[in-house]
């Protein structure tokens, strides 16, 4: 079975409202459809890579082989989860997470994707806020790192509810013109003090060693001493 060889296949994460998980083929489809609706406004692009405003149809097909292409790239030591975002049974959006050395670094990354019908209704912070449950009680995470342009009210409103704090800025030539990034920065600590949701994550046990993890979650007297 494909659980043997790739357990991730196997992994949930569920919170109140959403389960987190790969797709499988039928599910790709669908969530492909999801973005050639529509991801954002058409007069605001929230991505650096500007793959949304391909046409629809072309739009879909990306969405399907990055998926694919993340997959097919995967190391324990540099990996990049693209879970499905299911609400009341059916995708609505992606919630990437991602690392590198995880067992070292102790940092987890995220990206998303929401479809534009599902947003404005506290699904974007729900699903983040399933993948640093996921990075800190489970993957041993310390750090959890996001970005978004300045003039990104959406993906900085979620950030600043889950307790993000301001970690530098990146600026980049878009089409000729300069974007701010904003980069973002969430501790375990300031995690643990904030209000979320409950969330459940079943099947990881045997994902660890893909996760690079084998020897399981280090523990924090496992790690040397760090300095500001």
């Amino acid at each position: 079975m494909l659980i043997d060889h790739f357990p991730l296949v196997g992994l949930r994460i569920t919170t109140p409202r959403l389960q987190l998980r790969l797709p499988d083929a039928e599910e790709l489809a669908t969530l492909a459809d999801v973005a050639a609706d529509g991801v954002h406004d058409p007069a605001y692009m929230p991505f650096r890579i500007r793959w949304t405003e391909l046409p629809p149809a072309e739009r879909a097909r990306s969405v399907v082989l990055h998926h694919w292409g993340l997959l097919g790239q995967w190391t324990p030591k540099a990996w990049k989860l693209p879970l499905t975002v299911f609400h009341e049974g059916a995708p609505v959006g992606m919630q990437m997470l991602k690392a590198t050395d995880l067992a070292v670094t102790a940092e987890c990354a995220t990206a998303s994707w929401l479809g534009l019908r599902h947003q404005r209704q506290g699904v974007g912070a729900e699903m983040r806020a399933a993948v640093a449950h996921l990075a800190f009680i489970h993957l041993g995470a310390t750090d959890l790192v996001s970005a978004a342009f300045t003039d990104n009210v959406s993906s900085l409103g979620v950030s600043a509810k889950l307790g993000y704090a301001h970690d530098g800025i990146e600026r980049h030539d878009d089409q000729g013109r300069l974007r701010v990034i904003r980069r973002l920065r969430l501790s375990r600590q300031a995690w643990q003090e904030r209000d979320r949701p409950p969330v459940t994550v079943e099947g990881l046990a045997p994902c660890l060693p893909l996760l690079g993890l084998a020897d399981g979650p280090p523990s924090d007297q496992d790690r040397p001493a760090t300095t500001e």
